[in-house]
């Protein structure tokens, strides 16, 4: 539910601000809101990197259907939809909002799973960045875009070890992110507050229920996999959730875009020292091309 700067979208829904205006906030404010934007972002890609741990036991349907029904559980609680009264109108856009989060969610943890946590999330980037840039009649969009197009080359190169289809996950989440946002808005329009992310979420859950006992009968869960994959929907949907909350009140809209982008980097650094998943200097320069585009982009943009 992000506005022009699409980029800012996380892998998650994004609540309203509706308190005093960012710009009006004292530096106190402002210094609170970016340290919690540094802790948003640390506890999402830490979230992901724990939830990684439990794929031996649940694979990545598994941990993923864990990670809906935690995120349920929140939004629901903050959302408070009311169901009853949603009209047909109202329904088909959360219905497909719940679709695109779950198998945004599902191929983006495919993905690190065959690829790594950093390669994976920054190719998810892709879906945010590419509506921001299509949206922009700028030439400066132009040049970003052509620096981004060249760190997906070098991130995609033609190798012996590159796995295909790892990166075609990751392409798949890109474009699940970027429906994603799309049809927030929509949803933003039709259903008032937060009760169309809340019933989306919880209608994601119940399409994973299944799928979560069938993967619990096929392969019984261990106590430590099913604490890695709670932790990684607390960390990954309840405390970004809740933190984005407190940061759109305390930080400009342009500020939180400008960090959100720096998102690929922070799972490449926790992937590196959490998982051990080193990356080549191509590969991070491929990451910082993307990251620098989306940065430049927000920067230059008058809204």
């Amino acid at each position: 539910m992000r506005t022009r700067s699409a980029p800012a979208a996380p892998t998650r829904a994004t609540p309203q601000a509706t308190s005093t205006p960012a710009g009006s906030e004292p530096g106190g404010g402002r210094l609170a809101g970016v340290a919690t934007m540094v802790g948003s972002g640390l506890s999402n890609q830490t979230g992901a990197a724990i939830g990684s741990l439990a794929f031996p036991v649940l694979g990545p349907v598994g941990v993923v259907a864990v990670r809906q029904y935690v995120a349920a559980l929140v939004l629901i609680a903050v959302g408070r939809p009311r169901l009853r009264s949603f009209t047909r109108a109202q329904w088909w856009p959360v219905l497909l909002l719940a679709l695109v989060f779950g198998t945004m969610n599902l191929s983006l943890y495919s993905a690190i799973e065959r690829v790594g946590l950093g390669l994976a999330v920054t190719l998810e980037f892709l879906g945010p960045l590419t509506i921001a840039l299509a949206s922009s009649r700028r030439r400066v969009d132009v040049g970003c875009a052509v620096i981004a197009a060249a760190g997906v080359v070098t991130l995609m190169r033609p190798r012996p070890s590159t796995d295909y289809l790892g990166m075609a996950l990751g392409l798949l989440a890109a474009a699940c992110w970027a429906s994603y946002i799309l049809l927030n808005r929509t949803v933003g329009r039709r259903v008032p507050g937060a009760q169309g992310a809340a019933a989306a979420a919880g209608v994601s859950a119940v399409m994973f229920l299944p799928i979560g006992i069938a993967v619990a009968v096929r392969h019984p869960p261990t106590a430590g996999a099913v604490a890695c994959a709670v932790t990684a929907g607390v960390l990954s949907s309840a405390v970004p959730y809740l933190a984005d909350l407190f940061t759109l009140r305390h930080v400009p809209p342009r500020a939180f875009g400008l960090f959100m982008s720096v998102n690929p980097v922070l799972a490449a650094l926790v992937g590196q020292v959490g998982l051990g998943q080193g990356l080549g200097g191509p590969e991070w320069a491929g990451i910082g091309a993307i990251v620098a585009a989306n940065a430049l982009s927000i920067v230059t943009s008058r809204s």
